[in-house]
């Protein structure tokens, strides 16, 4: 059997932790890295369904994107979501492991390149590199092979990203889209870099109001939302662990832990 040590590991060399940004809480949030490993199931969020979720399929690991806890607890009385979660994982000796972005800071095995994968990207770079190498940093500019008019953009996102609803900054309907910004989760920071790298679209979420002004028509701004963009990350993670493990059972959450509904 293996050790959660074995996994963690393996998920660190592809994301260390060090690469974290130093708001964060990435690594090993309840349970011991010696405990063995019964199973595994992936997240984005870890909820106390998604907790309850792993103890009804037999999973004693959960490696989700997000971290459950982000500033240090005061106390555990169950009352919140969060405390809730942490009480019934250590109750039921439910390990959480929190990948979050130091998994968004990386090329190979990344959120982002994820997301360029579903856009159908080419040429893929790092869009604001911290080192040398270009390999580390945030968001990704990529090409798309042949380029789009807007509407036509918007109804590959939509497909492609199984999308409710885009936000969206429009632009003239003849351009053609070809180079494609991204950055999984909240990305507005990176605003004035996919301007910089010449970048005719960013495709994000958590634009402010005030934010999509910035845009300025210089690029084509599409809020897809922040579950909507890294959704797939569960994927992700489920076929790093499922692919270099074959003495447990990975598994994908069921669960849908978007906060956010839709009226239509």
């Amino acid at each position: 059997m293996a050790r959660i040590r074995e996994v963690t590991d393996f998920l660190e060399q592809i994301a260390p932790l060090h690469l974290q940004e130093d708001y964060d809480n990435a690594g090993l949030i309840t349970g011991s890295p010696e405990w063995e490993v019964r199973g595994v199931l992936c997240a984005l969020d870890c909820t106390p369904a998604v907790i309850e979720e792993a103890i009804e399929v037999g999973c004693n690991l959960v490696v989700s994107h997000h971290p459950i806890v982000f500033q240090g607890l005061k106390k555990l009385s169950g009352d919140t979501y969060i405390q809730r979660a942490v009480i019934q994982a250590i109750r039921h000796d439910v390990a959480i492991y929190a990948i979050h972005t130091n998994l968004d800071n990386v090329l190979q095995n990344g959120v982002n390149q994820r997301i360029a994968e579903r856009i159908e990207l080419e040429k893929c770079r790092i869009l604001d590199p911290r080192d040398e190498s270009g390999e580390i940093g945030a968001g990704l500019v990529g090409e798309l092979r042949n380029g789009m008019k807007p509407d036509d953009f918007l109804s590959h996102l939509q497909t492609r990203f199984e999308l409710e609803i885009i936000r969206y900054t429009p632009v003239s309907e003849n351009r053609n889209l070809q180079r494609i910004a991204v950055c999984g989760g909240s990305g507005s920071f990176l605003l004035e870099k996919a301007i910089l790298a010449n970048a005719d679209a960013f495709v994000t979420s958590d634009f402010k109001y005030h934010q999509f002004f910035d845009a300025d028509n210089r690029i084509m701004v599409l809020d897809i939302g922040h579950y909507e963009s890294e959704k797939f990350t569960i994927q992700l993670l489920f076929e790093l662990i499922s692919n270099n493990f074959s003495n447990f059972a990975a598994q994908m959450t069921k669960v849908n832990t978007n906060p956010v509904r839709y009226f239509k």
